[in-house]
């Protein structure tokens, strides 16, 4: 009979130690699969409510062993690709990492170190297509939320908010969104900076009439600026931050204020779930907020 006691009490302790030694509990799964990049378990759920069923677009990125985003590779702080390394770095790119933390249950910074982020780089014209024909899972790339690609597209709850502004060169003479009139303003493909532009000035019933010029991507903006084949680089202040430089300036003129929301294509309900809860609760414990100081954003 003891022998008996001393070996029930030896399996019990057994199972105790391999239950703490248990790696972290997915936020967004149920249903284990097997990850090949994770080299462990992971689980999915609909957020429906429908316990133990895997939501079959957050299964396939499970099976996959990755997660695909589409990123910018320009901006400065929020997501740029280092040459040196090739890796993207900015408060982008880690919040990728933190989603893809939730899908195959591990922490963001673990998610980094075994690579379930594979990211892609993205202009304004070219993010949308790419989401749609499912080259990429999910977009977080400063892509404003509007009622129009609301139709097309499902997006987060914003994860940052900000307003168009004016970059322009110190010597060029212009002080305000005023002395614009006339001016070539460039601004990036498929933005909807030019939209904005107009809108404001419309309601300050501004004369204002510049002409627009579209380019592909931030740093050939930057570089029109330098060489005055523009007057001003027009785009969201955030961005226009990584540009700044000793001799142009960013006017205090702010217009066009606009949301950024993680995107995934319509169909994939249950990865927009997964997403739209991790962003939720990054917002509402303030780790989002600790996310944008760490990168400088204001």
């Amino acid at each position: 009979m003891m022998k008996k006691m001393l070996s029930l009490a030896l399996t019990l302790a057994m199972a105790a130690t391999l239950t703490a030694c248990g790696s972290k509990a997915p936020e967004t799964t149920t249903a284990p699969a097997d990850t090949k990049a994770a080299g462990s378990s992971a689980e999915a759920t609909t957020g429906s409510g429908a316990a133990g069923t895997a939501a079959k677009d957050v299964q396939k990125i499970i099976d996959r062993g990755v997660l695909k985003v589409g990123c910018k590779s320009d901006i400065p702080k929020f997501s740029l690709q280092n040459t040196a390394t090739g890796q993207y770095e900015g408060f982008e790119d880690d919040l990728a990492y933190e989603i893809a933390g939730s899908i195959f249950g591990c922490s963001a910074a673990e998610a980094k170190e075994k690579k379930l982020v594979e990211f892609q780089g993205v202009t304004a014209k070219t993010r949308g297509p790419l989401l749609e024909n499912g080259e990429i899972d999910l977009v977080i790339a400063t892509f404003t939320i509007t009622p129009e690609r609301k139709e097309t597209y499902n997006f987060s709850t914003p994860y940052y908010t900000d307003a168009v502004g004016l970059l322009v060169n110190k010597d060029s003479g212009i002080k305000s969104i005023q002395d614009l009139d006339g001016k070539v303003i460039g601004v990036a493909q498929s933005s909807t900076t030019k939209d904005g532009f107009k809108k404001y000035v419309d309601e300050k019933g501004l004369k204002v009439n510049p002409q627009f010029q579209e380019f592909d991507g931030y740093p050939a903006l930057a570089q029109a600026l330098a060489t005055k084949q523009i007057d001003c680089f027009s785009v969201d202040r955030a961005i226009l931050a990584g540009y700044v430089n000793d001799g142009n300036m960013i006017l205090e003129d702010r217009f066009a204020e606009q949301d950024y929301g993680v995107a995934a294509a319509k169909g994939n309900t249950g990865l927009a779930e997964a997403v739209e809860k991790k962003v939720t609760s990054m917002l509402s414990d303030g780790s989002m907020k600790k996310l944008q100081d760490q990168w400088g954003l204001q």
